[in-house]
């Protein structure tokens, strides 16, 4: 009872638009004060949650991610998809995903990859005559490849709080990056095939040379980082570090980047990454409220009880997890949930590393689907749309992701494959 009442008050807090973090810290502390626990326990736990050698990757990728927008990546990466596509029909949509995919490589994260593509992607395919509701759904969909495809922040969360190896999640990620683009490339293909009005320009002599000349320094990026982990050259966190100065070098060879530019990227770096560590700091101590309360012993002798069917058990939890992530920020719902689900499937037979992909996959999904909706506020005011509007585009394109969901739910040798095959 008493964890149950943590749990509504969190979720009447989150209602109340009360910021994540105090929503969840406003309930626990009142249950350990009511329980005779004392204040510095509240803190220590909470503190003890973000001391993890793993997590400094997270603002180290933040950080990378923001050097990328400000230093002009997108830009390069667009112009080449754009040239490369030449007379392709929908090319702008291709163009759309491409970018995504590119940039996820550096990012990390949808709210950042949706915020450096909006203003650039949004405006050039309105102007090429894209319906508006098209272009922001798309948009939004694309994002989600960031935060699966690696280096991913969601990813380094899981993988400290479920103690697997990070270079193991990275790879097995990366199939299902791919399916996603591919399920978003679909929708592309079927939603234009009988639009031929919505056919690129032909490329002149000499512009793709250019354009795959200054595409040729972003793409080094993932080689150098993708490379580096699953070699074993780098652990994620050197391999975060590497990745900053590379990007940073760019902007300074490009001369996009100045100092007032170093400063705002500084203070943007320094916010979000204040923000997602005291997210998992109060979340952390959310967790040792619910395993106090046996919160995840009660959980699993439901799900045993329910089935001990891995498949089924995939299926429900995540259908559990879409359901949270409307309401949840993803890496605040990671570390509340992953402690209380992962022993159950591990028990009936599940990889914890495809349980992770699946669960990054849920989750990162709610965030185009309201009352939340991170992706869907960001886009909406980036391209000044009502939020309800950028939902109405985006709802069509669930169908692919959900879609990519329960493909690889149901067969785990698709997210396995490519660990397996590196010995990670």
């Amino acid at each position: 009872m008493s964890a149950l009442l943590v749990i509504i008050g969190v979720l009447v807090l989150l209602v109340l638009r009360v910021p994540i973090a105090f929503a969840i810290l406003g309930p626990c502390m009142t249950y350990m004060v009511l329980g005779g626990q004392s204040v510095g326990l509240s803190l220590r736990t909470a503190a003890q949650e973000v001391n993890s050698f793993p997590l400094l990757a997270v603002p180290l990728f933040i950080l990378l991610g923001v050097i990328a927008n400000h230093a002009g990546i997108a830009d390069r990466l667009f112009d080449f998809a754009r040239v490369l596509l030449g007379r392709v029909r929908g090319s702008l949509g291709y163009v759309n995903i491409g970018v995504s995919v590119g940039f996820s490589w550096i990012s990390g994260s949808a709210l950042a990859d949706v915020a450096g593509m909006s203003k650039m992607l949004v405006p050039a395919m309105n102007k090429a005559g894209y319906p508006r509701r098209f272009t922001l759904g798309l948009t939004a969909s694309t994002s989600l490849i960031s935060p699966i495809m690696p280096p991913s922040i969601p990813a380094i969360v899981y993988a400290s709080v479920a103690a697997v190896s990070t270079a193991g999640l990275f790879a097995a990620a990366v199939v299902p990056a791919l399916l996603l683009a591919g399920g978003l490339t679909l929708a592309v293909f079927l939603w234009t095939r009988d639009k031929p009005e919505l056919a690129g320009r032909r490329a002149q002599r000499g512009e793709l040379r250019t354009a795959t000349l200054r595409a040729l320094g972003p793409l080094g990026a993932p080689v150098l980082l993708l490379g580096g982990i699953l070699s074993g050259l780098f652990t994620p966190t050197e391999a975060a570090a590497v990745g900053v100065a590379y990007v940073l070098v760019l902007g300074l060879c490009y001369r996009t980047l100045s100092p007032r530019a170093l400063w705002r990227i500084g203070v943007e770096t320094a916010t979000t990454a204040a923000s997602i560590t005291i997210i998992l700091a109060a979340s952390g101590l959310l967790g040792w409220v619910l395993a106090r309360e046996q919160v995840p012993q009660n959980v699993a002798s439901f799900l045993l009880d329910l089935t001990d069917n891995p498949v089924i058990l995939m299926l429900v939890v995540s259908l559990v997890l879409l359901l949270i992530g409307t309401v949840l920020e993803p890496i605040a719902a990671l570390v509340i949930t992953v402690p209380v689900l992962l022993p159950v499937a591990v028990q009936v037979g599940v990889d914890p590393i495809h349980f992770g992909v699946i669960t990054i996959l849920s989750l990162m999904i709610g965030l185009l689907t309201p009352p939340i909706g991170g992706v869907l506020f960001v886009l909406g005011s980036a391209t000044r749309t009502p939020m309800h509007e950028v939902f109405r585009g985006t709802a069509p394109f669930l169908i692919p992701l959900v879609a990519v969901l329960l493909l690889l739910t149901l067969a785990p040798d698709v997210v396995l494959f490519l660990p397996g095959l590196l010995d990670l």
